[in-house]
């Protein structure tokens, strides 16, 4: 009997120590389900000192920035902020002609910043895919190959997750949402690409904006349906899933275009997502109110650390865009008032965070507090008030 048991707990210990050998690692630079975007095109925003104080003071540890620019990853040292670097699209075809390249690039601006600046991805590129330049399309898994071997030689495999993000011009036919494909001259770059992503165990990244959406169809998208608001919702009658908010139906479309390509195991994460509080007389549905219910009611869904309908064990993870309106941004005005706080620091609108400033806004968040029953005391308070006023 004694020996039977030391024969099993003997080859239980073996067989577990085998497999945990061979298994790799796979690095998630995703912790939380909440993180924020830092855009820096702007001459007027709070330093990367002032900004990593904003960010603890907001409780908010997953970063994304477009490039990997020393003064914020020096700024960043320490904190325990946890920050994803872009490797600029203007980069791309370099890194995939050259691994050598690569390997200083990924030296230089990744590899030297370890361990204080805790850099746990770098995305390479940024809506490469879908976008007009077709050599860009070539080039970015040679990119993302010699980008990935470099931290891979470094000994960095295990702690920085190479990433790319996509934008929703990758796809064809989205609604409803179970018959999305990515578009044929998309596909044959794609393929090769989740691939590579399926074998070092990275994400699908997708901008998805409701904002845009909603702009480019006003007449039959519901208002409340991409605010996250009370509505009927839509069907969808291939999967018997119904869905009360777009967000999650953009999720599922790009869960039902990987499956569609043979990925169905591969999750979805959304690096970048926002509404605009303000834009061009074209552009009426980014007003403050729509961008503050908009991003609280996002903050609040993402809180609840759940799934989608077609994944619900997959909890939703999103990058939030932006921290600062950018006033150097190219494009219409609402592509420079995407932010949760104004240049100086202070909140644009409250959706329960404080700014570096004090505001009107941030002076009755303070008074208010950030919880709904504070609210909710207070204004029945002021309803006993007036009501005993009345009957004097």
């Amino acid at each position: 009997m004694r020996e039977s048991l030391r024969f099993f707990l003997r080859f239980h210990i073996l067989f577990f120590l085998f497999f945990t050998t061979i298994a790799p690692k796979v690095v998630q630079a995703f912790t939380g389900t909440y993180g924020i975007n830092y855009g820096r095109i702007a001459d007027n925003i709070p330093s990367p000192e002032e900004v990593a104080t904003l960010l603890r003071a907001a409780k908010i540890k997953n970063v994304r920035i477009y490039d990997a620019d020393h003064s914020v990853l020096q700024a960043f040292s320490g904190t325990g902020l946890e920050i994803v670097v872009g490797l600029p699209n203007g980069y791309v075809k370099e890194m995939s002609a050259n691994e050598s390249h690569a390997m200083s690039w990924v030296k230089e601006n990744v590899q030297s910043f370890l361990p204080g600046t805790k850099i746990v991805g770098i995305a390479v590129g940024n809506e490469v895919l879908g976008g007009g330049d077709y050599e860009m399309w070539g080039a970015l898994l040679g990119a993302v190959k010699n980008v990935y071997n470099s931290i891979k030689k470094l000994d960095l495999a295990d702690k920085v997750q190479i990433t790319t993000a996509h934008s929703q011009a990758v796809f064809d036919k989205s609604y409803p949402p179970s018959s999305c494909i990515f578009k044929d001259d998309v596909a044959q770059y794609m393929k090769p690409l989740l691939e590579f992503f399926a074998q070092i165990g990275s994400p699908f990244c997708l901008n998805a904006y409701p904002f845009l959406a909603y702009m480019g169809d006003p007449e039959n998208i519901d208002m409340n349906y991409a605010l996250f608001l009370s509505t009927q919702g839509i069907d969808d009658s291939k999967t018997n899933l119904h869905y009360d908010n777009m967000l999650d139906a953009q999720i599922d479309a790009a869960y039902a275009a990987l499956e569609d390509a043979g990925f169905k195991k591969m999750e979805v994460i959304i690096t970048e997502t926002g509404w605009a509080s303000r834009g061009d007389d074209n552009e009426a549905a980014a007003t403050v109110d729509n961008a503050r219910t908009y991003n609280y009611n996002l903050r609040k869904r993402l809180a609840k650390k759940k799934g989608t309908p077609l994944r619900p064990k997959s909890v939703v993870k999103a990058y939030i865009f932006a921290i600062f309106n950018e006033n150097l941004k190219p494009g219409p005005t609402s592509e420079r008032n995407f932010g949760l706080f104004k240049p100086d620091g202070s909140i644009a609108y409250d959706i329960g965070y404080h700014g570096l400033k004090s505001s009107s806004a941030d002076s009755l968040q303070k008074v208010l507090g950030s919880s709904p029953h504070a609210i909710y005391v207070i204004l029945n308070l002021l309803i006993f008030w007036a009501l005993d006023f009345l009957n004097r």
